[in-house]
């Protein structure tokens, strides 16, 4: 058995269709519904641009496989979500635009630079950008 790479990450978010429009207009996501039996009402899976679904967004009463009490940020022993991402300077500047709070970090020994901001959900995204 072995770990490939992390798949997906849940958010359970009573604004289901702004966080989405947050993610999908931040970070160039694709929004789309989930699949049966999830609905338009209740889910949200948001794609990359190589198809894959690394963001699932739930309402509050969206049926779940393992259901367990959801709690509204902050976001209990999760500290954050991080993200391999491109285009340094472009999301610096739509974060600007939107007048997010964010902060940055640069790790020179490894050619990263970091952007850290909160989902409107309270969940700490970690925006990694390499060699740039």
């Amino acid at each position: 058995m072995r770990v490939d790479a992390l798949d997906h990450v849940n958010i359970i978010t009573p604004d289901l269709e702004g966080t989405a429009r947050f993610y999908a207009e931040l970070l160039d996501l694709e929004p789309r519904d989930g699949p049966p039996p999830l609905t338009h009402d209740n889910a949200r899976w948001l794609y990359d641009p190589a198809g894959r679904a690394i963001v699932h967004l739930n309402s509050l009463d969206c049926p779940r496989a393992y259901d367990r009490e959801v709690s509204r940020g902050p976001t209990g022993s999760l500290h954050h979500v991080a993200l391999r991402c491109q285009g340094y300077e472009e999301l610096r500047a739509r974060l600007v635009k939107r007048g997010l709070d964010h902060k940055t970090n640069e790790v020179a020994a490894i050619g990263l630079q970091q952007i850290f901001v909160l989902d409107p959900n309270g969940v700490l995204l970690e925006l990694n950008f390499f060699g740039g």
